[in-house]
């Protein structure tokens, strides 16, 4: 196989990753769709190994992903979250974070994610018909949810979901969206200056207001983390839930046995995240040192990818079946949230967001079918994460 193949099948079936990635090793030289080259960590423990390895920086990476067509300033807005950074620094911004990306901030958004999920459960009941779920429904909930919790203006939830899309499908893709990602910054700037004059009681004035002692987050990690929440928060929910719709209604007694034992839909969404999972592959890591990886002789500077989906996949851990989706599976270490100290904190929600979303939406239709075969499914163009581009639905079939 060709390091461009590799790089094509990760965008694949989960079988074809399975069989293709397990059997080349643990590790291999690859090239992303942008040209840049990288190596490929892909078996579970090897993953998880090289997500805690502090020869591995998170930082350093110059401009891999955008090939130099962004303005250093608007990188720099972008590259200063927790996920951009090694400790201390990362300990540091991740305790001022902690102060007030708290569970019961978190909890406290439950009511809101059910009222915006009833609110597009009567929008799609109102239409009829045959919908798409993906742009009707597991799209904008999301979206609604992180612009609250942060407190974006209504009228610029339609721009953020724009923009965070444009930025999921030009991470490494040879074209990036310069102009649209700049925008998003200097809106995020803009909305940052609003808050200091006119706080409210959401999230990004807290994150304006938090302090430890003397320090306080800088603007540059004002905006890199408003910025992370919001592609977190939006693209890696919206892909968990319509991943989780369309694996369900492609057997109906799926979906019938969550309307029948709801309380088998917990299990069943982490399932979901380990055979359909909505982050690929975790954000690239530099080498800081010549060194041994599983192997490889790597050179300091060298780029890693841990591949998230292929680890789900690997039969040491998840045993024979695991390139089969079972509803019930107990043993479950999936690392579709990563691992070690940049594990994701917008877990929770995502976990809430799922729940609401795919346990209302089945129990509102209880006739709602496939509109599509499987094989006519197109899934959206974006390295480090797997979403359908459109999910049509017949509500009443």
């Amino acid at each position: 196989m060709s390091d461009s193949q590799a790089v094509f099948e990760l965008t694949g079936s989960p079988q074809d990753v399975h069989t293709a990635l397990h059997e080349a090793g643990p590790i291999r030289r690859v090239k992303l769709p942008n040209g840049v080259p990288v190596w490929l960590v892909t078996r579970h423990a090897e993953v998880r190994q090289a997500l805690n390895d502090p020869r591995l920086s998170n930082q350093d990476q110059a401009d891999w992903f955008d090939q130099g067509a962004l303005l250093p300033h608007v990188r720099s807005a972008m590259n200063t979250s927790m996920l951009r950074i090694d400790p201390p620094d990362h300990t540091r911004l991740r305790k001022l974070v902690n102060k007030v990306f708290v569970p019961r901030r978190i909890e406290g958004l439950r009511p809101g994610v059910q009222q915006f999920t009833g609110e597009l459960l009567d929008g799609l009941a109102a239409e009829g018909g045959t919908v798409d779920l993906i742009s009707q429904y597991a799209a904008p909930l999301p979206v609604q949810v992180v612009c609250e919790l942060l407190g974006v203006p209504v009228e610029d939830r339609d721009n953020y979901r724009h923009w965070a899309d444009a930025f999921a499908a030009g991470i490494g893709a040879p074209v990036f969206p310069a102009k649209e990602i700049t925008d998003f910054v200097d809106h995020l700037r803009d909305l940052i200056e609003l808050r200091r004059s006119e706080p409210d009681d959401a999230l990004l004035s807290a994150l304006i207001a938090a302090r430890d002692e003397s320090d306080r987050l800088s603007e540059d990690e004002l905006l890199s983390t408003a910025f992370l929440l919001i592609i977190a928060g939006h693209e890696t929910s919206t892909n968990l839930i319509g991943n989780g719709i369309y694996m369900l209604l492609n057997d109906p007694a799926r979906a019938d046995r969550i309307r029948e034992n709801p309380q088998e839909l917990a299990t069943t969404i982490e399932e979901i995240l380990r055979y359909e999972s909505p982050v690929t592959a975790a954000s690239l890591r530099t080498a800081t040192c010549e060194m041994d990886l599983f192997g490889a002789d790597m050179a300091a500077g060298d780029l890693v990818m841990m591949s998230l989906r292929a680890a789900n996949l690997d039969g040491e851990v998840f045993g024979t079946d695991s390139s089969e989706f079972r509803m019930n599976r107990e043993h479950n270490p999936h690392l579709a949230f990563g691992h070690g100290i940049h594990f994701c904190m917008g877990a929770p929600l995502a976990r809430i967001e799922a729940q609401i979303a795919i346990g209302d939406f089945l129990t509102r239709f209880p006739k709602a079918s496939l509109d599509v075969s499987p094989d006519a499914m197109q899934w959206r163009p974006g390295l480090l994460t797997r979403g359908l581009a459109s999910l049509p639905v017949t509500l009443n079939g």
